[in-house]
Formats: structure tokens, sequence, C-alpha cells
């Protein structure tokens, strides 16, 4: 027997889901339409990072003000935070259908302001567009596929969403090197969201409401008849009847509380089974983004040209690597997502991500240690107005090292016979580079030339391969299904709005942080906030593996208490029964 008296299957929940989706292909068409919603978020989460080497090279004040690039990062972030908090009240609203489809309509208008932008602030502008579709999106498509799946495959089901988020930013990968030679490079690259964007909307329009939500707007007959297509025959009647008692009772509970919003507010932080849905919806969310997941990838090209790989190109091919590990990852969380449960999913990965940030922490500070030195008179020979004007008036050259360049927000002109060699420190102009390169000479901005670079690139795979199946896809399943019905679009919102408030503050604070603490402390910090998530969500967090809507709101009216926290609750009960 596993938690809450189910009998544990004989063959892998996976293997379950796969026999129902081929035995109803309708059910299979749904997640698979809706989870476009997380193709969309994966897309804009990878392409930016890509976009933004060559948004750089047009934009000159880009180039220079780390602040702007941060902000055009972020303000997609800032527009999801507003789109998940209206899309609580949306899906409660209009329905999960009608929500995926306005997302659908805002998120095609900023991939198209985007593409034609003439200046930096129209790409802000189309960022904030494509982060409001992104907010709603976030917590709508789990949500629908979440109330339209059978519970012992609803967490494989679920995960297609995730699948999509990571098979997104995989894609966007791909654009981004298909473009790079193409006239316009980010101008595509940012366009072509919209394409996925109107699939979603056509393909949407033929799928039904949630069941769920149409059997609250008492809409019994279509919910059902919705259900027999998603449902074993056996299956239908059990169902309807688990949602009529669901339902009774929260509209019963509702007649106290009242229906507007803030009422819906004081209600669920007064209700215990919300509240406590809450501390763990919220927890979750949280902790996925403070373990710098969305550094990686918002800025993975930039990262790996950290760890000493200048070359555009490359910097994206290697960015494609981490992304396609980020999708194995996924696969494998639907492999194992109902079969060994939530929790012990995050928790696990949680120690995975906090070895690999300590070993990427230590490599960068290993790389950053040995980079080449500083050659007064190569960096002379080009001139004295093409010189890092730091320095030029720093009292000790003969200790500069390109690190120490870089720093100074100059660049470095490799040796031309080796780039381990001593190279010149230049000031870090266009002009300047361009006559770097015409010596066949190799221009560092971001990272410095490091034998052990490349080593980087792996751990960080490895910190990808722990991250995905865990804390990257558990928490939007997580709260697609803590939540009661009546709370479940608000309290999806709540958590969603966490989610990518703190993503907002990792990304805004990300290259800020690189050049207060260095890489090297920036990823040892995000391994202290991962021990610190790990502990968070083993208090917090219950398991849901496997049961009913209903059962796990008679869990949370319980009460989770984790070892050895129990003891003193199972001495007690041991007392009453003497």
């Amino acid at each position: 027997m596993a938690e809450g008296g189910h009998e544990l299957a004989d063959k892998s929940q996976f293997t379950e889901c796969w026999r129902r989706t081929t035995q109803s292909p309708y059910l299979m068409r749904l997640a698979l339409s809706a989870g476009i919603g997380g193709l969309l978020f994966g897309y804009d989460t990878g392409v930016i990072s890509g976009a933004l080497l060559y948004i750089r090279e047009d934009f000159e004040q880009v180039d220079k003000k780390t602040w702007l690039q941060e902000t055009i990062v972020s303000t997609a972030v800032a527009g999801a935070i507003f789109g998940a908090a209206f899309g609580g009240w949306m899906n409660d609203k209009l329905g999960r259908k009608k929500t995926i489809l306005l997302a659908d309509v805002v998120f095609t208008l900023g991939a198209l302001v985007m593409a034609v932008a003439p200046a930096p602030w129209a790409i802000i502008v189309g960022r904030v567009f494509v982060g409001l579709g992104v907010g709603v999106a976030s917590m709508t498509s789990p949500l629908y596929i979440s109330e339209a799946s059978p519970a012992k495959i609803r967490g494989a089901l679920v995960c297609i969403n995730g699948l999509l988020i990571t098979g997104g930013q995989f894609l966007s990968y791909l654009i981004n090197l298909a473009f790079t030679k193409a006239p316009g490079t980010w101008r595509w690259m940012l366009g072509v969201a919209a394409i996925p964007a109107i699939v979603q909307f056509v393909l949407m329009l033929s799928l039904p409401e949630s069941p769920r939500w149409l059997y609250r707007q008492s809409k019994e007959e279509e919910a059902k008849h919705i259900l027999s297509k998603i449902y074993r025959p056996d299956e239908v009647e059990e169902e309807m009847r688990a949602m009529k008692e669901s339902i009774e009772f929260e509209k019963a509970e509702e007649g106290l509380i009242g229906q507007s919003l803030a009422q819906k507010l004081k209600g669920a932080w007064s209700n215990d089974v919300v509240r406590r849905g809450l501390y763990a919806g919220i927890t979750v969310q949280v902790v996925q983004q403070f373990v710098g997941i969305n550094t990686v990838m918002y800025y993975s090209p930039t990262i790996v040209q950290f760890a000493g790989i200048a070359s555009n190109s490359t910097a994206l091919a290697l960015s494609l690597v981490t992304s396609g590990l980020n999708a194995v990852g996924t696969i494998l969380s639907m492999l194992c997502i109902d079969r060994f449960g939530r929790r012990k999913l995050m928790l696990i990965s949680l120690i995975g991500i906090f070895v690999s940030l300590v070993i990427l922490s230590g490599t960068f500070y290993q790389a950053a240690h040995h980079a080449p030195a500083i050659s007064k008179h190569d960096s002379l020979s080009f001139g004295g107005n093409s010189t890092c004007p730091a320095y030029t008036t720093a009292p000790n050259l003969s200790s500069w090292n390109c690190m120490q360049c870089l720093q100074k927000d100059c660049a470095f002109c490799a040796n031309s016979q080796s780039e381990f060699l001593p190279g010149a420190c230049l000031a870090g102009e266009k002009g300047i580079r361009s006559m770097c390169r015409e010596q066949k000479r190799v221009w560092f901005s971001e990272g410095c030339p490091s034998r052990i670079g490349i080593l980087s690139v792996v751990i960080l795979g490895l910190y990808i391969i722990a991250y995905a199946p865990g804390i990257g896809t558990v928490p939007w399943v997580l709260n697609s299904e803590i939540y009661p019905l009546r709370f479940r679009g608000l309290g999806g919102g709540i958590a969603a709005v966490f989610n990518w408030c703190a993503n907002l503050i990792v990304s805004e604070s990300f290259l800020s942080m690189i050049n207060t603490l260095g890489t090297s402390g920036t990823f040892l910090l995000f391994a202290g906030f991962s021990l610190i998530g790990f502990v968070a969500i083993y208090t917090l967090v219950p398991e849901t593996k496997g049961l009913q809507f209903e059962e796990v709101e008679k869990l949370l009216q319980k009460g989770f208490r984790p070892f050895p926290f129990d003891r003193k609750k199972d001495d007690n009960k041991g007392k009453d029964q003497v």
C-alpha cells in the first residue's frame, strides 16, 4: 500500500498514461493543445538569451548598459506577474478555454511588436505584452489539463505542459542558431514566437471547456458529455458524484463568504485547507526560481561566454545542449512523478542542484584566478585612446589579468598565438573590437579564456538534469491539484504571481550580482538558496501522488507534519487510545 491507502501500480504510471491516451486520443489531443501554452512560456524564456547577443550589437546603448539588458529580459517577467495575477480571476470568471484564447491574442501582439521594434523601448513594450500572455498561460494550461485528467495519470499529463516548456526552450535555441546569419537576426528570433500562439488559438477553438468548471456553472450534462470522452464508461458516474459533493460543499461555503475578489481572498486565507495549500504552492514556486534556473535560461549564452567561450554562435550551440538536457529531464519527470511522488522528486532534485552549483562555483573561481595576464606592451600597441582607461592609471600593472580588465568594463583582446598567453586590455568600444578582430584575435568582453571553461558547461548540464525532473516540473503539477475547485483559479494565480515575482528578482539582478559578487560568488549564493528551499519543501509540502482532488482537501484539512515533527502528534494519538 502507498500513501493515502492507494495500491501501488504494477507498472509505472507513465505506462498507464500511455495506455489511457492511446485508448482515448481525445485526451492526448486536449493535453497537447493546452500544453502549447507551456511551449510559449519556454520559447519566450529561451529566445531572449540568444536575441540579446544581437540586440547588443545593433544598439550600442544596450551593449553599454547592464541595467538596460536586464530590463529587456525582465520586463516580460514583470508582464507575467500581472498576467498571472489577473489569470486567476479570468479562469474563474471566463473559464479555462477563453482565458487561454485571450492569452494567445496578447502573446501574438507582443511578438509582432518586438519583430518590428525601431528602438530598445519598443522591444520592452513588446516584451511586456508577451509577458502578459505567458503569465496567464503559465497557470491556465496546467490547470486546464489537470481538471480534464483522470487522477491516476494527472501528474504525467500535466508534465506534458512542462515538457513543452522545455521543448519551447530547445526550439528557441534552434531558431536562434537558424537566424544567426540572416538579415534582421533578433527580429526573426522574437517574431517567430507568434506562430505557436496562432496554432494554439486555432486548436483550442475546437476543444471543450474544463468539465469541472462547467459543472460549477450548472452545466452538468455538458460536463458529463466531456467526461465520457476522457474517462472509461465505468468511471464517469463516480467522477460526477465526486464533483457534485465537492461543488455542493464549496457553494455552501461560498454563500457564507461571498463572491467578490476581496471576499474570496479573505475567505481563502481563513480557510485552513486553502491556506495550507498556499503555503505549499507558493513555497515550491519561489524555490523553483531562487535556485537560479532562469539565469541559465535567460542568460545561457552569456554564462557560456563567462566560461571563456567568446563566439556568439558557439555559445548558442552549447546553450542548445543545456536546453536539450532540460527537455530530457522533463521526460524523466513524466516517467517518475506518478510512480515516486511529487515531494520526493523535488527533494532529490534540490540535493542535485546544490551539489552542481557548489562545483560550478568552484570551477568559475579557479577559472578567474588562472585568467591570462595583461601585456603592457600589447595593450599600448593599439594606441593610447584604445587602451582601457582604468589600466593606464593603475599603480600595479604587472598584477593585472584578464578578469581584472573585464571588471573595469573593458575587454580582453587575446594573444594571436594563443588565447592563454598575455593579451591586451582595451576599452570596450565597437570600433576597438573591430581593430582587435582585424588582427585575427579573439575579443573577450564577458569572460576570460580558460582551459577549464568547457568543464563549466558540463556542470551546467548536470545542474539542468538535476533541476528538470523535480523542481522544474513538479511545482506546476502541485499547484494544479492542491486547491479546492472554488479556489483553484485564485490559488494557482497567487502562486504563479509569487513565481513570476521571484523570477523578476533573479533575472533583474543577475548581471548586477555577477558584477558585484563575481560569477563564482553568484552561483554559490544560488546554492545557499537551494539548501534553504530543501528545508522549506521538506517542512511544508505534503505528498499528493495518486489522490483525488477531494482526498487532497482531506489531507490538508488534517494538516501535514513531516518527520520528526509528527512524533508528538502520533504520541498524543497513542495516549488517547490507551
